[in-house]
Order: structure tokens, then C-alpha cells, then sequence
């Protein structure tokens, strides 16, 4: 059975699709246009009832959020693929520890830069210069700490490539198209982490497909 994606244009969904790539497990995917509201269709709010992307469906199974979604696809082909949640469980506790750290410490402050800036070029309205100001010392702090986990370990996790690293993928890229790449460069370590995984094919499968994010 063919894993159905909905919403691959959108950066959270990208997760998921660099996570069954990385699986190796067969998907396809279908377009839901939010600007065009297509995401608070009937048909939509039955799989996902908050009118979000990306969804999935895997047979008879249907699966929201993009973090759920990658760790359930990593679990159940565990021994498929890249092993994304290490080998014992203290690395499997470390990938949960960074990616908890991604979705309430990183996240929310990349976020913040990519609505006031990406988004609100694109929807044509002033952005908040005093909200990208502290969004982007936030996402600095951040970054500190990075660096200093980064000097200690390949990847966040460890010295493997885990769920931890993947879900960083979609979001840090937005840094280039508002030319705020230089919080990445500035920091060695945290250099050579993105230059690593941002290398990777599965990502650069995902990047150079007929999804793009958000222009």
C-alpha cells in the first residue's frame, strides 16, 4: 500500500517526506492549496479536523503532525532504511530529548522569522521589526547551544544521523531566503552539522522536487 502525503508543498510536510525517503518506504503525494483554503474543505477536516498539513494515510490508517508522523514511520520500519532513533535506549531517549528541543526551543523561533518575513511578503502586509528582532536573538540563544552540543558530537543525538537532525531540514533552509544564513555560518560546528545533513539525498531529493517551499 502507497503512503498518501498531503500538503508537500509546505515545509512541515517535508519532514515526512525526507523521512520516507530516508526509510526507503514508496509514497505519493497530493497538493492542498491553504491559500486557496483548501485545507478547510469537508473532505480535508475529516483526515485532519484543525485544517493542517501534512496528513497522511497508510491504508485504513491516517496520521497528523508532522512529528508523530516521522517517528511513527521510523519505529515501524525500524530496520529499514537509516536507523533514525539510534541503537539502544539511551540514543533513542537523546533523539527524543533534541527533537523535543527542535519543536519548543528552535521552532518557535525560526517560525516567527518565516511569518513575519517569508509570509508576510507573500500575503503582501508590513512585517514586525521589533517581533524579527527578538525572534532572531531567541533563535541565537539557541544556536549557542547548539554549537556547544555540536562540538561534542557529530549530530545531535550522537555521532549518528537521527529524527533529531531530519526535523531541522525544512524550516533552517527558510534562514537563506531571508538572508538570515549567517546565524548558521557564524557558528563552526553548527556549520558543518547543516552542511552534513543538508547534503544528504534524501533532502536534496525532497528540495529539487516539484515541492517548493514557500516563495
Amino acid at each position: 500500500m502507497v503512503v498518501k502525503v498531503y500538503g508537500p508543498d509546505f515545509a512541515s510536510a517535508k519532514r515526512v517526506l525526507v523521512c520516507l525517503i530516508e526509510k526507503e518506504v514508496e509514497f505519493e503525494t497530493v497538493p492542498i492549496d491553504i491559500f486557496k483554503g483548501q485545507n478547510k474543505d469537508p473532505d480535508f477536516l475529516n483526515l485532519q479536523p484543525f485544517g493542517v498539513v501534512p496528513v497522511i494515510q497508510d491504508g485504513d490508517y491516517t496520521l497528523f503532525e508532522s512529528r508523530a508522523i516521522i517517528r511513527y514511520y521510523a519505529e515501524k520500519y525500524k530496520s529499514q532504511g537509516t536507523d533514525l532513533l539510534g541503537k539502544s535506549i539511551e540514543e533513542r531517549g537523546a533523539v527524543e530529548q533534541w527533537l523535543e528541543v527542535e519543536a519548543q526551543n528552535y521552532h518557535p523561533a525560526i517560525n516567527n522569522l518565516v511569518i513575519e518575513i517569508l509570509l508576510a511578503r507573500k500575503m503582501g502586509i508590513p512585517s514586525d521589526a521589533k517581533a524579527i528582532e527578538e525572534s532572531e536573538k531567541k533563535l541565537g540563544k539557541v544556536l549557542d547551544i547548539y554549537e556547544d552540543r555540536l562540538s561534542k558530537s557529530k549530530y545531535l543525538a550522537g555521532d549518528f544521523f537521527s529524527l533529531a537532525d531530519l526535523s531541522h531540514l525544512p524550516f533552517t533552509k527558510y534562514l537563506a531566503d531571508m538572508e538570515k544564513m549567517y546565524l548558521i555560518e557564524e557558528r563552526k560546528h553548527v556549520k558543518a552539522w547543516w552542511d552534513d545533513i543538508s547534503n544528504r539525498p534524501s533532502w536534496k531529493k525532497v528540495f529539487s522536487s516539484r515541492w517548493p517551499l514557500l516563495e
